[in-house]
C-alpha cells in the first residue's frame, strides 16, 4: 500500500477493493479512502470520508458501500453512531440514520438486502451484545435478537443464509474466545457451532471456496508483544474448522476482502497493540 494501515476496513465491489479509514501516519483515526485494483495492483485515492474513524465496519450492497461506527483515538476511545454510504460512481459520500448509539469495533455483514451491525464496545470502552438491522430501503435500523455472548474484535461473515460470529474478545487484550454463534433470520435466534480452533481477537475475516476464512489476531503473548499467525477455515456443511497455511508473519488489526478466487489481505499490526504497522498487501488462494 502506499502507506501503513491497521484497525481499517476493506469491501469488494465491482471487482475493486476499498480500504477505509483506519490509523494511519501516525494518526489515531483517519477519514482515508483508496480503491484497489486487483488486476493492476494499482492504488487510487478517493474522497475523503465525512469523519475519521478507526475500528469501523463496513459492507457493499445495491453498489454502495456502508461505513458503520467506529473509533475516534486510541485506545477504543470516543466510540461512534455515525453510519456513512459512499457512492463510487459519483466519488461522493453521504451521511445516513445513524445507529441507536455509538459502538467501536462492530461486527458488520450483509444478509437478504440488509446490513446486521453485531456487537462492538460502547463510549466507556464496555463490549456490548447490541444487534441492529439497516434497510437501506427506509434508512432505518430496527433491533435484532443480541449477541448471547457480548464482544468485539469479532469475525463476521454471511454463509447459507444465516451470520455467524466467531472469536473476538470480552474485555482486554488477552479475553479472547473461540465461540462460534449463528444468527437465523427466519426465527430471530442464535445456536453455537463448532468453535475456533484457537482463540482469538482483532482477526481479519473472508470467504473464500465456499469457507469463512479468520486469519491473525492479537495477542499470543502480550509480554513478547507477539501476534497471531493462525489461518482457519470453517465449512458450513459440515461445521468444521480446518488448520491452512499460516501468515508471514502473524498480525491483527488488517483488512481482508475477497475478489473472484483470491482473497487479499491490507497491513495491519505485526505486533500487539499498535506496534509494526504494515503497509503489505497479501494474497491467498485455496489450491
Amino acid at each position: 500500500m502506499p502507506y501503513e494501515r491497521s484497525e481499517t476496513a476493506a469491501v469488494a465491489l465491482n471487482g475493486k477493493i476499498y480500504v477505509i479509514a483506519g490509523n494511519s501516519r501516525g494518526v489515531e483515526a483517519n477519514a482515508f479512502m483508496q480503491e484497489y485494483d486487483p488486476v493492476t495492483g494499482r492504488w487510487r485515492e478517493l474522497a475523503l470520508m465525512p469523519s475519521v474513524a478507526s475500528h469501523a465496519g463496513t459492507a457493499a450492497l445495491n453498489g454502495k458501500i456502508y461505513v458503520v461506527g467506529g473509533f475516534v483515538a486510541n485506545v477504543h476511545v470516543g466510540a461512534v453512531n455515525r453510519v456513512f454510504e459512499y457512492d463510487p460512481a459519483t466519488d461522493r459520500w453521504r451521511a445516513v440514520a445513524p445507529l441507536s448509539a455509538p459502538r467501536g469495533s462492530p461486527g458488520v455483514v450483509v444478509l437478504n438486502g440488509k446490513i446486521h451491525a453485531i456487537g462492538g464496545r460502547d463510549p466507556e470502552r464496555r463490549t456490548v451484545a447490541t444487534h441492529e438491522v439497516y434497510d437501506p430501503a427506509t434508512n432505518a435500523w430496527s433491533t435484532a435478537a443480541p449477541l448471547p455472548l457480548a464482544r468485539d474484535h469479532l469475525g463476521i461473515a454471511a454463509a447459507m443464509g444465516r451470520i455467524h460470529v466467531f472469536g473476538g474478545r470480552t474485555e482486554a487484550t488477552v479475553d479472547n474466545t473461540a465461540r462460534h454463534d449463528v444468527y437465523d433470520p427466519a426465527t430471530n435466534t442464535w445456536s453455537t457451532a463448532a468453535p475456533l480452533l484457537t482463540a482469538r481477537s482483532a482477526g481479519a475475516t473472508f470467504s473464500l471456496d465456499g469457507r469463512i476464512i479468520y486469519a491473525g489476531g492479537e495477542c499470543r503473548d502480550a509480554a513478547a508483544r507477539t501476534t497471531f499467525a493462525e489461518v482457519e477455515a470453517y465449512d458450513p456443511r459440515t461445521n468444521r474448522w480446518t488448520a491452512l497455511a499460516p501468515l508471514q508473519p502473524g498480525r491483527h488489526a488488517a483488512a481482508a476482502a475477497t475478489v473472484a478466487n483470491d482473497a487479499y489481505l491490507f497491513g495491519g499490526n505485526t505486533g500487539c497493540g499498535g506496534t509494526g504497522p504494515s503497509k503489505d498487501v497479501l494474497t491467498f488462494r485455496i489450491r
